[in-house]
């Protein structure tokens, strides 16, 4: 046995192959993959095919997802027309907003602009249709002015139930006021002092006998009452316009359903 170790010793010396310098040569690379076999591994448990359900399933999402990408990368022109006017209508309307805040442009005009804003308000409206109404002693002015105070409670109703369904914010972050809450005017669309002005003032073109400089100067207040409200930035530019054509309309459902002097006189009496 000694001997035969010292053989294998002495033979492994004078291999070439066993110096320091040569056993890079000998040895297989770090990180080398290891050598394929020539047959093929028999399928353990672990690789086992997955069920019939997943891949119908998996095939359901790859014929959907391209059509809901499809969907979304390529929009309808009309939805392209909506957003582009949208945007349009938030870019002018912070623009117009030069009193909607205190350090705005002119916020020291915020006061006046309010004020011109609060003439069209529903609660002085009502208010002093009810106190007219009462100090009337014409048939004619108490048949006008009961036809009035339908119109302002029918705008109310309009706008607060339009409001409430839409439920568009305006386009600077201002709170209501009081007199907003009582009229149930919170939300941006449509403009409730706008529809209400332009529904008063077609009102009164079309019953009152007025000048011509009075027929500008109501005109010119319905338009200034509605111009204040986007410049307070409570309203957009479109819902003052949506607000000006619902007034309109509510003019026009008020004279189908005018009520007459002898209905007027029998809710006065029952009132």
């Amino acid at each position: 046995m000694p001997a035969s170790q010292s053989r294998a010793r002495a033979r492994d010396r004078s291999n070439v192959l066993n110096r320091a310098e040569f056993l890079s040569l000998s040895q297989p690379p770090k990180g080398a993959p290891e050598p394929r076999s020539s047959g093929r591994k028999a399928p353990g448990p672990s690789a086992q095919p997955p069920p019939p359900g997943d891949g119908a399933r998996e095939r359901r999402q790859s014929q959907q997802l391209p059509e809901e990408d499809c969907m979304q990368l390529n929009p309808s022109f009309k939805g392209i027309a909506f957003n582009s006017l949208l945007a349009i209508d938030i870019c002018m309307s912070k623009r117009l907003g030069v009193c909607a805040g205190r350090a705005a442009s002119w916020a020291s005009a915020r006061s006046m602009v309010k004020l011109i804003g609060i003439t069209g308000h529903g609660i002085p409206w009502i208010g002093g249709t009810i106190l007219c109404l009462v100090k009337s002693s014409t048939l004619a002015g108490q048949e006008v002015l009961m036809n009035l105070l339908l119109a302002l409670l029918l705008d109310i109703m309009t706008v607060a139930g339009v409001q409430k369904l839409i439920k568009r914010r305006g386009p600077f972050e201002t709170s209501p006021s009081l007199l907003d809450y009582l009229t149930m005017d919170i939300y941006a669309f449509p403009a409730g002092h706008a529809s209400r002005a332009a529904m008063v003032s077609k009102f009164f073109l079309s019953h009152l006998v007025l000048a011509v400089p009075l027929r500008v100067l109501l005109v010119l207040w319905a338009f200034c009452v509605g111009l204040s409200r986007v410049m307070i930035g409570r309203h957009h530019i479109t819902d003052v316009i949506s607000g000006f054509i619902i007034g309109y309309f509510q003019f026009r459902l008020v004279e189908l359903v005018w009520m007459s002097s002898n209905t007027c006189q029998m809710l006065i009496s029952a009132w």
